[in-house]
């Protein structure tokens, strides 16, 4: 029972999300299989992160965000939008393009959210239960609840316009490159802010947040009628 709670932090959010998004998804549902085997993905997505970043240990650009904080601003900056943002995105997008395009499934612009979305929860889920030893429950409540959405945000901007030109018969090259590139970048600057002040990072990455939301929530919206109309 000891156990059951102190993983509620990370599987209950999970849940949710998996559910909500599942919910989403109800005019061509995916099927459960494709979206549990994305999730894996997700997580092993995370080992794709840390042979990346062991690299940039090798060649010495490996460096301490927390002590970048202290000690230098502006190479933190650097550093969150040049290695933190691109490292979690692209481990992210690489199982994406390799597997989760080969789907039969994945057949409607609808598709490119939600698979995003389910290789976001996976790698939030690990990531959180690599943090758990090392926060207190109402901390680890709180990243239970931060972490899902923030991985689900940033994989969406990649995942709906990699999907959208896969869908118009266009090159998806173009796509994959802006659109992590954009994902990247405002992961960097979430992370910079979180990570300079977390104390005081609470209204600025919040609305930083609740922006992405809302656009996606407009795009959920549109393709939403989109398929109704069809």
């Amino acid at each position: 029972m000891g156990q059951l709670l102190a993983i509620a932090p990370i599987a209950v959010p999970v849940l949710f999300w998996a559910a909500y998004h599942y919910h989403k998804d109800r005019h061509l549902p995916e099927p459960v299989g494709n979206l549990l085997l994305t999730f894996l993905l997700g997580m092993l997505a995370v080992g794709i992160s840390a042979a990346l970043y062991s690299a940039l240990g090798v060649v010495g650009l490996r460096h301490d965000a927390g002590y970048l904080a202290d000690t230098n601003a502006w190479a933190l900056l650097a550093y969150a939008i040049l290695a933190i943002g691109p490292i979690e995105e692209i481990a992210k997008l690489l199982p994406f393009v390799l597997v989760v395009l080969r789907f039969r499934g994945v057949d409607e612009p609808m598709d490119g959210i939600i698979y995003a979305s389910f290789i976001g929860l996976g790698y939030a889920a690990v990531e959180n239960w690599q943090y758990l030893p090392y926060l207190t429950t109402l901390e680890a409540a709180a990243r239970g609840f931060a972490s899902p959405v923030i991985h689900i945000l940033f994989a969406s901007i990649w995942g709906h316009w990699i999907v959208r030109a896969r869908l118009a018969g266009r090159p998806i090259l173009p796509s994959v490159i802006l659109s992590t590139a954009a994902a990247s970048a405002l992961h960097g600057v979430y992370d910079f802010i979180v990570i300079l002040n977390p104390r005081f990072a609470l209204p600025a990455a919040g609305l930083m947040i609740a922006a992405i939301w809302i656009w996606r929530l407009r795009v959920l919206h549109k393709l939403h009628q989109e398929a109704s109309q069809d």
